[in-house]
């Protein structure tokens, strides 16, 4: 390589930027340009940020390492998406992730913007060993209650993985229907990374078909409120009365007195 002084700019952020040697950083930081000392700025916090994102990520598989140690290597993340609107089915996603995975920025689906759980849905869906999609309708909403049909999607969601996971992690809930070993955990999309990425493909798979469902019945805004009892929902709830996607069990829909 020529003397740092001969190199332009570009060629020293080239450079710094295929593993640069300690020797070559600290001629950078020396440098008498400021562009060179302003690139080794923005590389080392580029650098603490990545290590800070995988302190991060190695935290939320604490109890991952925890199931792999006792030779439980396959294990399932399970969560849903959908629990709390008044409208439109439950979601569950069930996603086995490899022990190794590159997933920056996995998180709970709720603190992700939706255009970054757009790219780590795609992420995970290329990532994942396998991964599956359970649902519960609103008519088996109001026959079983949310809770049981919450159950119902994600027993659903498992029993579409092609590959046997060796046990499950659960979003706070428990599957006696399902008979393999389990662990939930209270807060698990936040604390779980299998848990996390389970979340972001239940919530964009769920988000993607509300959108879908609102050229059914456009006057709800499904598209915009996802089927949540937003001001705008509850005004055209009340205007109009549920449509057949509504939980008809639930407090603010019974309120509705017409039907289309």
């Amino acid at each position: 390589m020529e003397p740092l002084s001969l190199m332009s700019i570009r060629e020293v952020e080239e450079a710094l930027y295929k593993n640069p040697s300690p020797r070559m950083l600290n001629a950078c930081r020396n440098d008498l340009r400021q562009g060179v000392r302003r690139l080794v700025d923005r590389l080392l916090k580029y650098r603490q940020a990545q290590a800070m994102e995988e302190a991060r990520i190695q935290h939320m598989l604490v109890e991952e390492k925890k199931l792999w140690q006792q030779g439980f290597l396959l294990l399932a993340g399970i969560d849903e998406a959908g629990r709390g609107p008044l409208a439109g089915p439950v979601v569950a996603a069930a996603c086995i992730l490899p022990v190794r995975f590159d997933l920056s920025g996995l998180n709970d689906s709720k603190m992700l913007t939706e255009s970054k759980r757009e790219k780590l849905y795609s992420q995970i869906q290329a990532q994942a060993i396998d991964y599956a999609l359970g649902s519960a309708e609103p008519a088996e909403i109001d026959a079983l209650n949310i809770l049981q049909a919450t159950k119902l999607a994600m027993k659903r969601a498992i029993e579409g993985l092609k590959v046997r996971p060796h046990y499950l992690m659960v979003d706070a809930l428990t599957l006696p229907a399902v008979k393999l070993p389990q662990l939930p955990l209270i807060g698990g999309d936040q604390i779980s990374a299998t848990i996390a990425a389970a979340s972001i493909l239940a919530k964009v798979t769920r988000d993607r078909l509300m959108v879908e469902l609102d050229t059914l019945y456009p006057d709800y805004l499904f598209s915009k409120n996802k089927g949540y009892g937003t001001r705008e929902h509850l005004q055209v709830l009340r205007r109009l009365g549920p449509c057949p996607l509504h939980r008809r069990s639930f407090a603010p829909v019974k309120q509705g007195t017409s039907v289309i």
